[in-house]
């Protein structure tokens, strides 16, 4: 059964009434960050119960050994992880020498409210202690995206039943280690802690790879919204410092500490000034106040909503949830710093190591580069070019020779970090989405020149990979791509993956088309590349030699592409006759019985049929996703979305709508049971692609033009959304009678709607029936 507790809201996530069971995951979903850093929505006081404390640091990791029973050549020898970083939120609180933990406590009046318009989190209850005294609590707290390096809280308590002593305890904590690493160690070495009237600060570095890292506080105290001038009481330990501050408040007065925080770190600065750097941002950060961050923040927010936003009318828990999915995805990565990306989880847990994975490529590019400035969407490509040296690195290891390069599926820094052979060996696919986001990039944005200033390159080194892991069969005199694992987890060591040689064709083709261009319209820019990669002439005939002769296992039977060689030797009994008992499977099958089974954890076969879905007539598609829909249990984030886009192309819209709720709602209704473990935050590209490709059909293919077949599921009155295409923003407005495109920008625009041409000129409007 699904979660509930999400009260339905368009603009914020809220929860009432304090239920301990509920606590890990609603770390997750009220999770807030900044782009650089970010933090579980972990209490400020302290919590005896169940809690996954968590704080990250984009870009700081830790190579973790890789913990494995039988090792294998080519196995990654670490796993990186994403490190739980000092603790700087924490403020214990004492009632009159009592202790606040909720769980210690009778709790009333909770409320938890994560703002997306402003970008806030503020939780608000009262407690009873065990001696009878009540108080009123009320915290906000943000991570700034205006200055990166800073967080602020306001935390205020307010005694309602009695006059006494309260004691607030701001700390920085650096003893703090991971939910997950291998053998339980310590990732963090304390080199200093310091501290100088309100300003506390501790130095540390991560062991291996020793980033630096500076977490410091300034705190500031109000009675009544009047400034209190305390000096505090100091606690210093060897991994940790706080602060006392006691004041005596009388019933129904208030008594706020304001505790600015935050990192800086050896990435941006030199080691020897961390710690003048954190108190010069922090003090700053006081300097400014608590309110003028707040309103920067809110100001932040409103002009990202304004090209961001996607409008429903009609349907809440639809609004709240595409809104949910935009607000995380927009606070997790921000474009801003090229030596960033999109881990799985964000800032927001620790699964996946927080590295980077293939969904970068096939699911985020397309909401950055289309809401955002083009060159952010450009940044997360030159992230994959400037890792090009350590994709060959990765392929050499593997027996690949001659420049070819294969992309990890989990990386930090290039090198492959995953810590499952049939992951890290078999799931070649990712390779191919490398070259899928170049050629979705200068679709978009017609920034044809990334090909010859830094894409080819990439796109040699991979068809390079794909033309040496193909095989010739002398049997089937064709050529095969054998031990590997599509999309669909839940197949391992197969032979012929239909999307995997798919991909591998397309990849190589394209690579030798785009060569032809270059040479011919970039002459300088071709024998630099040529000169780089020793390319010849007779080695890109001899990729063309097995993209010409790739083998597709096929039925004729039922007229679809297999998923790969031996797929209908399996039972095939659609998800509609399994026990909800035994759902999800991954957490009530063993791994034998999901192997032997005919289901499908994500879009496999219908994730090509989506990627290249203008080389497929429309009943093709009908067919494959009739046969692959049944059977498709979608316990990966990264499936829902494919099958609501697929759904609303072949004019399925009930069911595109079911799909879409299910992804725009995994993690707020816990449809896989896991959100305690962190948000799914690549996957929620996918809810935004769900309606700006699905029910809007907005699609740009190699003639550049865009298209769109908008489309309305009954539920809703109407939605509406924005794209930047090419310098011009065009907001789509779809109601179940028309469909309005407004332009506006400066400049006109040729669109085409349901085939048919359209002028839109600048600032101005075209309504379609």
């Amino acid at each position: 059964m699904n979660q509930n507790y999400i009260i339905e809201n368009e603009w914020s996530i809220l929860e009432q009434g304090f239920d301990p069971e509920k606590v890990t995951s609603s770390e997750s979903i009220f999770s807030i960050g900044n782009g650089v850093m970010g933090q579980r929505a972990n209490f400020e006081e302290t919590y005896s119960g169940e809690t996954f404390q968590g704080s990250y640091i984009g870009g700081v990791y830790y190579p973790d050994k890789t913990r494995v029973g039988w090792w294998k050549n080519g196995y990654p020898e670490y796993f990186a992880k994403v490190l739980n970083a000092p603790n700087w939120i924490g403020i214990r609180v004492f009632i009159k020498g009592i202790e606040l933990d909720l769980q210690k406590v009778k709790v009333s009046c909770f409320k938890r409210e994560l703002n997306m318009k402003e970008g806030w989190l503020q939780r608000s209850f009262e407690a009873e202690l065990s001696n009878g005294n009540k108080v009123a609590v009320v915290s906000l707290r943000f991570l700034s995206m205006t200055t990166s390096e800073i967080g602020a809280i306001r935390y205020s308590v307010t005694p309602l039943n009695f006059s006494g002593e309260v004691t607030f305890s701001p700390y920085l904590d650096g003893g703090i280690s991971n939910e997950d690493t291998n053998y339980d160690e310590l990732f963090w070495e304390i080199l200093d802690v310091n501290h100088e009237g309100n300003y506390a600060s501790v130095l540390a570095k991560t062991l291996k790879t020793e980033y630096h890292v500076c977490t410091g506080m300034y705190i500031e105290l109000e009675l009544n919204k009047e400034k209190l001038e305390k000096y505090p009481t100091v606690v210093k330990k060897e991994k940790s410092i706080s602060f006392s501050y006691t004041t005596e408040v009388s019933e129904n007065e208030t008594f706020t500490i304001y505790k600015y925080g935050g990192y800086v770190h050896s990435m941006n600065y030199a080691i020897d000034e961390l710690s003048s750097k954190s108190k010069k941002s922090i003090q700053k950060a006081s300097e400014t106040g608590f309110d003028s961050l707040l309103e920067e923040q809110v100001a932040y927010w409103a002009k990202a909503w304004e090209t961001a936003d996607i409008v429903i009318e009609g349907d809440i828990k639809a609004q709240q949830a595409i809104r949910f999915n935009i607000f995380q995805l927009s606070q997790t990565y921000t474009g801003e710093d090229a030596r960033l990306n999109i881990g799985p989880k964000g800032f927001t847990g620790e699964k996946y190591g927080g590295s980077t994975y293939w969904d970068t490529e096939a699911y985020c590019i397309p909401f950055y580069m289309r809401t955002k400035d083009s060159k952010v969407a450009r940044n997360l490509l030159v992230y994959r070019h400037s890792q090009l040296g350590k994709a060959i690195e990765n392929a050499k290891k593997l027996g690949f020779t001659k420049g070819a390069a294969l992309y990890p599926m989990v990386t930090m820094n290039g090198e492959e970090c995953h810590n499952e052979w049939e992951i890290t060996f078999e799931e070649i696919h990712r390779n191919g989405a490398m070259i899928y986001a170049i050629n979705n990039y200068v679709n978009y944005t017609g920034d044809y020149n990334y090909i010859p200033e830094l894409g080819m390159e990439v796109m040699i080194g991979v068809a390079r990979f794909w033309h040496q892991r193909a095989t010739f069969s002398q049997d089937r005199n064709k050529y095969v791509i054998l031990g590997v694992t599509g999309p669909n987890e839940y197949e391992n060591n197969i032979n012929n993956n239909f999307y995997t040689n798919y991909l591998a064709k397309w990849c190589i083709e394209y690579t030798a088309d785009n060569l032809q261009k270059v040479k011919t319209e970039y002459s300088d820019d071709y024998s630099r590349i040529i000169e780089l990669t020793n390319l010849t002439k007779e080695e890109i005939e001899s990729w063309l030699k097995v993209s010409n002769n790739m083998y597709f296992p096929y039925s004729e039977k039922h007229e679809v592409f297999l998923q790969q060689d031996g797929f209908l030797d399996k039972e095939l009994i659609p998800t509609s006759e399994l026990d909800k008992k035994n759902r999800p499977i991954n957490q009530k099958w063993s791994w034998d019985r999901i192997l032997r089974s005919c289901y499908i954890k994500q879009a496999d076969v219908l994730q090509g049929f989506y990627m290249f879905e203008n080389q497929f007539q429309k009943e093709e598609i009908e067919k494959h996703f009739d046969f692959y829909e049944p059977l498709t249990v979608h316990e990966s984030s990264l499936s829902p979305c494919i099958h609501s886009i697929l759904a609303a192309s072949i004019d399925r819209i009930p069911k595109a709508y079911e799909q879409y709720l299910r992804t725009s709602r995994l993690d707020l209704d816990d449809y896989n049971h896991e959100v305690d473990e962190g948000l799914h935050i690549t996957s929620m590209a996918g809810t935004w692609m769900s309606i700006v490709e699905g029910f809007g059909g907005m699609r740009v293919w190699a003639d550049e033009k865009l298209t769109f077949n908008p489309q309305i599921p009954k539920e809703w009155k109407s939605y509406s959304f924005k794209i930047n295409f090419r310098g011009v923003t065009i907001k789509v407005e779809k109601t179940q009678n028309d469909c309005k495109f407004t332009n506006e920008s400066d400049k006109s625009i040729k669109i085409f709607i349901k085939g048919e041409e359209f002028i839109v000129l600048a600032n101005d409007c075209t309504v379609v029936v």
